[in-house]
């Protein structure tokens, strides 16, 4: 059985979303038989690629409209939910545009390491706050989860791997998927949102049991 997960790499809820997903597959009876694969979704597609100094915070106050203070509350939510899974999480966090990433993350799938990179990926961004956007601190991310820097370099330098991110952003569209974490267990049942660790623990059940 696959599931596919669509979500992106500055989205605090996939980050809470994957690791409970994760904890639901490592403790189930028939995790062996399960592939997982992620996809590319951009929550701002528009957001200009050579932008930088924009921080979390000052992105939800301009986008929305929210006070200082506001903002920093509705981060701090999320944080608590993240450091209940465990998870590191720094309420501040630099704001880019994330094509870049998706495509190195498909290099990661293309050279089975793409569940490690995306969890170097997370850990910098959310819990680090590391500007991941930068293509020297990306290739040395990327390096620690396994890969070939050059290659890292060479898919920074050209449009490797572009495609297949739109690819994975149309067939969001064609699943009606408008928001992100999404996970679709055998392309049989859709569960949206970082929802508990018992609900994806039913998923699993209920696609592995559709198959026989």
């Amino acid at each position: 059985m696959r599931v596919d997960i669509w979500s992106d790499v500055v989205c605090p809820w996939c980050y809470v979303g994957k690791a409970r997903f994760e904890k639901a597959l490592s403790t189930h009876p028939q995790r062996d038989e399960v592939a997982v694969v992620y996809h590319s979704f951009e929550l701002d597609p528009s957001y200009p690629a050579d932008k930088r100094g924009e921080t979390n915070l000052q992105m939800l106050s301009r986008k929305y409209g929210m006070a200082s203070a506001q903002a920093r509350q509705a981060e701090g939510q999320v944080a608590s939910l993240a450091q209940a899974e465990g998870l590191g999480f720094d309420t501040e966090r630099p704001i880019g545009n994330t094509f870049d990433i998706h495509r190195v993350i498909h290099l990661g799938l293309a050279d089975g390491v793409q569940r490690e990179l995306l969890g170097a990926v997370n850990e910098a961004y959310f819990a680090q706050a590391r500007q991941v956007f930068d293509a020297t601190v990306l290739t040395e991310i990327a390096a620690g989860a396994g890969l070939d820097p050059a290659a890292v370099a060479e898919v920074l330098d050209g449009d490797q791997y572009a495609d297949e991110v739109r690819g994975d952003e149309a067939q969001a569209g064609q699943l009606g998927i408008s928001g992100v974490p999404f996970f679709v267990f055998d392309m049989a049942v859709g569960v949206s949102g970082a929802q508990p660790v018992e609900l994806f623990t039913r998923a699993l059940d209920q696609a592995l049991e559709s198959q026989t």
